[in-house]
């Protein structure tokens, strides 16, 4: 398989020309694209397409999603770096790569989305990617872009890999609690996966939005023993003086697209978190 091309448009690369954008459809719902799950989707995709189609996303996160599902050739928007991508505000030259993407992956939650189905024109097809690590819906949004893209083999193999890696971290962090018991978690909302993997029930969730002094009172009276924090979203220390170990936890993968990384980074954190309760 040829090697994932992940291009991160420069920010001082302004076109110096006219960009012209077409302007088309207005949701994703409505670019013919098909159905991972229809027989016509299933005929065309049952092997892997000879050509890779060109992906263009918001963020890491969705491309991460794209590569799982076999995708190659994929720009990615928001560099990195930045700390919470919903601020970024897209420059014309990222609009020009938008405008030239057979695929555009965004989430509903990303301000800019208007500005990127705009951008899109009549050529690329629009996909709202639901971003959760959740794996289960992880691995339902994989079978669909793969349906897109026409990779369901290359799908497959990740979905393999991604499995046998989960259960395997699964059962190292579940190892280390004492005495094998998960304690109780509190968890931001876009967290909860990582609960999943500590193998807890979340005793109770907050956010996005900054705990309120009810929720405080009432999160606080599960007597947590750790806090699962949104690493692109604190709103700093949650539960102050509950004596709850708070942990960062990374939703956006790196550079490398790798989003068994993420699963990694979250294990490595909440095994620490174990080793200090």
């Amino acid at each position: 398989m040829a090697r994932t091309r992940v291009r991160i448009p420069s920010l001082l690369a302004l076109s110096t020309a006219g960009i012209v954008l077409l302007t088309g459809c207005g949701d994703s719902d409505s670019t013919g694209k098909a159905d991972a799950s229809s027989p016509t989707a299933g005929a065309s995709a049952s092997t892997d397409a000879a050509e890779k189609p060109t992906v263009v996303v918001t963020t890491t996160w969705e491309g991460a999603f794209a590569k799982a599902a076999g995708a190659e050739d994929i720009t990615v928007i928001v560099p990195q770096s930045v700390h919470h991508a919903p601020d970024y505000d897209p420059k014309p030259s990222d609009l020009a790569a938008v405008a030239k993407a057979d695929f555009v992956l965004y989430a509903p939650f990303e301000p800019y989305a208007a500005k990127i189905k705009e951008a899109a024109g009549s050529k690329a097809k629009l996909v709202e990617v639901n971003l959760d690590n959740d794996p289960d819906k992880v691995k339902a949004e994989v079978d669909k872009l793969a349906g897109m893209f026409g990779t369901k083999n290359a799908a497959t193999t990740w979905k393999t890999g991604f499995d046998t890696e989960y259960t395997k971290l699964n059962k190292e962090v579940q190892a280390a609690w004492p005495g094998g018991k998960a304690p109780a978690v509190v968890s931001q909302v876009f967290t909860v996966w990582a609960a999943k993997l500590a193998g807890a029930a979340p005793v109770g969730t907050y956010g996005p939005e900054a705990v309120t002094p009810a929720q405080l009172a009432e999160l606080s009276a599960k007597k947590p023993a750790l806090v699962l924090d949104n690493a692109h979203m604190s709103t700093g220390t949650v539960l102050p003086d509950s004596g709850a170990k708070q942990v960062k936890i990374v939703n956006y993968p790196g550079d490398d697209l790798d989003l068994l990384a993420v699963y990694r980074n979250a294990a490595a954190e909440l095994k620490k978190a174990a080793g200090a309760s």
